[in-house]
């Protein structure tokens, strides 16, 4: 049976997000009229706005434009109405989102700044509901190399492996190293294990002409420099 979708065209005049963009700027549209854009269709059964709404109010840890970073293809197709095409479009979305953020502060990274490195790694890792552990390394002049992801824990405990971390960073003849992990609960405070391991760390590569220059703790948009708090 076909069903009957209504388009944002169909819309009354006044509920059209088009022509309320085209009139008055993307700025004059709500989180759902935007949202609407993306997934032009509705269904048979509800209007693409009253979609565009239940997907930002979809019950989980968040919810609005900040709940669609933790969507999963799988939460998002259990909404009624929303198929395996728009919850790809929904993905694809939030990603150009993450990668549109990073490239903003590409030009102005300087890896010696922990705030411009925190800035750049920031919407890639500040939603990731397990912690992850990013090696970036980089060449006497400061110049990244490579960055790569090293490991990946559980919701609240990272694998910080040491020996992996030293072998990738010979392997590309690194002579400095940052490290990176975020914590899933958005709060970047240090636990004992990490500043165990920062001094670990720390006195390994000193021993192979290694420099750790920071240990960066991700958050919720915030981050903690263990060089800045004095531990490095």
């Amino acid at each position: 049976m076909n069903e009957t979708y209504l388009t944002v065209k169909e819309l009354p005049i006044s509920e059209r997000p088009y022509e309320k963009c085209e009139n008055y700027g993307a700025g004059a549209l709500s989180d759902a009229e935007l949202l609407a854009v993306i997934l032009r269709t509705g269904t048979k059964q509800q209007r693409v706005i009253d979609l565009a709404v239940n997907i930002l109010n979809y019950p989980s840890a968040h919810t609005g434009l900040k709940g669609l970073n933790y969507l999963t293809m799988k939460e998002l197709t259990r909404i009624k109405g929303v198929g395996r095409v728009k919850a790809i479009e929904i993905l694809c979305l939030t990603e150009i989102t993450k990668r549109m953020s990073k490239e903003i502060h590409r030009d102005s990274l300087k890896l010696i700044t922990p705030q411009s490195v925190a800035d750049y790694y920031m919407q890639d890792m500040r939603h990731l509901t397990r912690e992850q552990v990013m090696l970036l390394m980089m060449d006497s002049k400061n110049k990244l190399i490579k960055d790569m992801i090293i490991s990946e824990g559980t919701v609240n405990t990272s694998i910080m492996p040491t020996r992996e971390i030293f072998v990738h960073a010979v392997k590309y003849e690194a002579v400095n190293i940052i490290l990176m992990h975020n914590h899933p609960s958005g709060d970047p405070t240090p636990s004992a294990e990490d500043i165990r391991v920062t001094k670990r760390l720390l006195e390994a590569g000193g021993i192979i002409g290694i420099t750790l220059m920071d240990h960066i703790i991700i958050g919720d948009n915030r981050y903690i420099s263990l060089k800045e708090q004095g531990l490095i």
